[in-house]
């Protein structure tokens, strides 16, 4: 379980880009099933919707998630508990099964202005390849990226 020490000071502010990683409980591979990524990115996308982010790039790696997001409304922790709520609703219904899905909190990095987004997201972008899961960056499936690599 996450330390609350990690959470104290944490601040979100709408219009911020933020970095984030959440992983799945015990680090289980959900995520190596490709109907349960399509739930996620439904997920990530109905989070969109819904006014909280606006995407720029991710990456479903089979056990957890790596996301760089403009936070558009509500807090980080509003938009983090959005999506872990409702992905673990969806995916407990399709996998019949109950009980938590992610592991409590997440990691978030604020980026800072004078930080590159393209970087941010070539980074993310590269955690398959890093992981041996794809062998150049735009081969992973399971990865979006808002402007043409």
């Amino acid at each position: 379980m996450a330390s609350p020490r990690l959470r104290y000071g944490r601040y979100s502010r709408s219009g911020n880009v933020y970095s984030l990683t959440t992983a799945t409980l015990g680090r289980e591979p959900l995520f190596a099933d490709a109907a349960n990524v399509a739930i996620l990115i439904d997920t990530l996308r109905f989070v969109e919707r819904k006014g909280f982010s606006h995407s720029l790039a991710w990456v479903v790696m089979p056990d957890h998630l790596h996301w760089l997001m403009e936070l558009r409304g509500g807090t980080l922790a509003e938009c983090m508990a959005l999506l872990k709520s409702r992905s673990s609703r969806l995916l407990n219904r399709r996998l019949e099964r109950r009980g938590a899905l992610w592991q409590h909190g997440y990691h978030d990095h604020a980026v800072r202005s004078d930080e590159s987004l393209h970087e941010k997201a070539m980074y993310i972008l590269a955690n398959p390849v890093r992981a041996g899961l794809a062998g150049t960056l735009g081969e992973y499936p399971h990865a979006w990226y808002r402007w043409p690599l």
